[in-house]
């Protein structure tokens, strides 16, 4: 099987307390493919400029992703630009070039079309649902968000939800767009809305997996040293997408996703390890087994008595 990712591409500039570093490879599309490719074949779907470098091309095409869906028109590449605080967990955008991006309509070839499984990163939810207006019969749909669409385009997200398998979200977004403070109440709420499974990610502290009557509580891996926060969702989103389509079923249930958010948790860990994808070029499937592994053992115990 395959993944599809469509999303964002960027040029990025970040900014930590340590380092900084100007036109990192970025966007959602980008982190999230990346991740995919380590567990099965990705078609991408993005934007970008004609002043996007030749380098990061050759980058998806050494990882395997397929391009036919990448756009290359006149203009300047989706630029953005944040600055991360002594913990890491609190961002703030320091700017936002849109450039070709504003104008990006997702066309998906005709050998997308029936691309089986489908992750929608984080671009606007209008756009999210002309991309699955194209797809034939997808076996599972994942969407990930963000609270700007929460707060802008509400309406667009909520029709979406009821056209999706699965719906990725972080906690605060959980809580605004349901109202809700206790994040295991969000996520039963969001299931109401369309989706049949939630996963709500929660930074350093793991992340929580809604089924029907199902839980699970994942933690994260834990890291002495983190260089760049950007883009670990769209990892872990990117990992649990591909991971999925590596599976031979007709039908994904809560087991299976229970797994892909551990397999998704350890890329994200390795991403956060250097700027931009850096990591990840260097990363290898052997490598993320022996860290599925250990993650494993760490999160059994036994009981006493």
């Amino acid at each position: 099987m395959s993944v599809l990712v469509v999303g964002s591409i960027a040029l990025d500039t970040v900014k930590t307390p340590m380092e900084e570093h100007a036109d990192l490879l970025g966007g959602s599309a980008s982190y999230a493919a990346v991740a995919a490719s380590f567990f099965t074949d990705v078609n991408m779907v993005g934007v970008v400029g004609d002043d996007f470098p030749q380098e990061h091309i050759a980058f998806y095409r050494e990882r395997g992703i397929n391009l036919d869906g990448l756009q290359i028109v006149p203009g300047k590449t989706f630029r953005w630009s944040g600055e991360y605080f002594w913990d890491l967990n609190t961002r703030e955008t320091r700017s936002v070039a849109l450039n070709v991006f504003e104008h990006f309509n997702p066309t998906l070839p005709s050998s997308y079309q029936e691309t089986p499984i489908i992750l929608l990163a984080n671009i606007a939810p209008s756009l999210q649902s002309h991309v699955l207006d194209q797809a034939r019969n997808p076996r599972f749909t994942i969407a990930d968000t963000m609270d700007l669409w929460i707060n802008i385009a509400k309406d667009d997200l909520l029709a979406l939800l009821k056209r999706v398998d699965m719906l990725i979200l972080n906690d605060s977004e959980a809580r605004q767009l349901t109202g809700q403070t206790s994040l295991i109440k969000a996520g039963y709420e969001i299931r109401k809305l369309g989706p049949r499974f939630v996963a709500i990610k929660k930074g350093e502290h793991g992340c929580l997996l809604f089924g029907e009557n199902a839980f699970f509580s994942c933690g994260a891996y834990p890291l002495e040293d983190i260089h760049d926060p950007t883009g670990a969702g769209d990892c872990f989103a990117g990992g649990l997408a591909g991971y999925l389509s590596s599976l031979n079923t007709d039908k994904i249930c809560f087991q299976h996703l229970r797994q892909a958010v551990v397999y998704g948790s350890v890329i994200a860990s390795y991403n956060v390890e250097k700027f931009s994808l850096e990591r990840l070029r260097t990363l290898t499937r052997d490598d993320v087994a022996e860290r599925f592994e250990a993650f494993h053992r760490m999160s059994q115990f036994e009981l006493l008595g």
